[in-house]
């Protein structure tokens, strides 16, 4: 099969049936591209998922766009981030079609009370796998969890987060090979 028809159908179906947003699909598209298709390697995809995390932008966009590019280059990224997108553009279009029609029925209230709690688990299953990838230590696990309670309970920006992050590995970075 051609690898654009290929690479468009499998970001297609992930966009497509995946509730729950970028984090939601983060497994879904390591399992296609990394374990199935072994198009990626699994040090290179975290690598990417820490640019597309980064970046301005909706991860699962994000990650399409640096998937692709990473396996062909500007086609590459145009076909993967057209297949992510597209699905949820037209279910908008159709929900937008008819959404006023049912917003008030119980039964539409209830399917999307009912969504919430799915919604939540799809979300903390990927960040904890990303966690035991990112080989997370008792030395270093206090970094995503004082991040966490700063967002949350202080109202920082991730913005700032992302920065010092940054500049923290950086001169971590430096100190190391200094020492060696």
């Amino acid at each position: 099969m051609n690898f654009y028809l290929e690479a468009f159908k499998i970001f297609f179906k992930i966009g497509a049936f995946t509730i729950g947003g970028g984090y939601a699909m983060v497994p879904l598209i390591e399992d296609e591209i990394v374990t199935k298709r072994k198009w990626i390697e699994q040090d290179d995809f975290l690598d990417l998922l820490a640019i597309a995390q980064s970046a301005p932008g909706i991860l699962a966009v994000n990650i399409a766009i640096f998937v692709g590019y990473r396996l062909r280059g500007v086609k590459g990224s145009l076909v993967t981030s057209l297949g992510s997108i597209l699905p949820s553009f037209l279910m908008i279009l159709i929900i937008a079609m008819f959404f006023a029609t049912y917003k008030d029925n119980p039964y539409v209230e209830k399917v999307f009370k009912g969504i919430r709690p799915a919604v939540v688990a799809l979300i903390a299953a990927p960040v904890f796998r990303m966690g035991k990838k990112a080989k997370l230590t008792w030395k270093t696990i206090w970094i995503p969890v004082v991040s966490a309670l700063l967002i949350w309970l202080l109202g920082f920006s991730p913005i700032w987060i992302i920065i010092a992050a940054g500049v923290g590995g950086f001169v971590y970075g430096r100190l190391i090979n200094i020492e060696h």
